[in-house]
């Protein structure tokens, strides 16, 4: 009974540790797959990408995006792993349509400068939340709802922008302010997501399909994380062309 004990604890860090990396490993194939989408695009069909940035077709992968974080958000548990996974990898590539016109606006060294400066705080928030032993969950609630008000500032932008005649100086100052809270929001949502995942994987050890479930919800969460992350440091450190 006791070397049973031991042997449970000794296993319990090492099948987490496993469940983590196999969380990072798929969070960073998104990652990798939006940034080659959106170089070979803008690298080899610049003309065919400012025609998509430029008209409604840009706001039906906008749609398209969501209506796949949502469909894999509530229906997770009925689907195949390996489905779920090629959504993932689908909404990475699509994600690659949509950011590719930001090198349109930004200098490829600003860019640069934004991905190294979201990837280090990303890093540095995740392994706070992972080896934490203080519960995030506070923290946690108090932050979605400041992601909440961010969504609604953004909508308010865009409408004011498109339809009511917000005026560019005023949009762009809306912009700033957006972002610069939109910053320690989603650095703080990375430390208490990688604790969740955690927690989530307690929940479900011992069940392999919904573990590798729980893998692409994870890698799913922590990449909107880090996407955001990346583009509202952009907004902030980014210089125009």
């Amino acid at each position: 009974m006791i070397q049973h004990s031991l042997s449970a604890r000794t296993d319990a860090p090492s099948a987490v540790a496993v469940h983590m990396r196999q969380v990072f490993n798929y969070m960073t194939g998104g990652v990798a797959l939006t940034g080659a989408v959106a170089w070979y695009l803008y690298a080899f069909m610049p003309q065919l990408l400012m025609k998509i940035a430029t008209s409604p077709v840009m706001w039906l992968l906008i749609a398209a995006e969501l209506g796949v974080v949502f469909f894999l958000s509530f229906r997770i548990q009925s689907l195949q792993p390996a489905t779920a996974l090629a959504l993932f990898a689908g909404y990475s590539a699509l994600n690659g349509i949509t950011l590719a016109p930001l090198a349109f606006v930004y200098t490829g060294a600003s860019i640069a400068q934004a991905f190294i400066v979201a990837a280090c705080m990303f890093a540095a928030m995740s392994l706070y939340g992972y080896t934490t032993k203080r519960s995030l969950s506070a923290m946690g609630s108090f932050l979605y709802m400041c992601l909440w008000g961010l969504v609604a500032a953004m909508l308010v932008q865009a409408l004011g922008s498109a339809f009511f005649g917000m005026g560019t100086e005023t949009a762009n100052t809306m912009s700033f302010v957006i972002s610069l809270l939109a910053v320690p929001v989603f650095a703080g949502l990375t430390a208490w997501d990688t604790q969740k995942i955690k927690l989530i994987h307690a929940e479900v050890a011992g069940d392999e399909a919904n573990t590798a479930r729980a893998a692409v919800m994870g890698a799913l969460t922590l990449y909107l994380d880090f996407i955001n992350l990346f583009i509202h440091l952009l907004r902030l450190m980014g210089e125009r062309r």
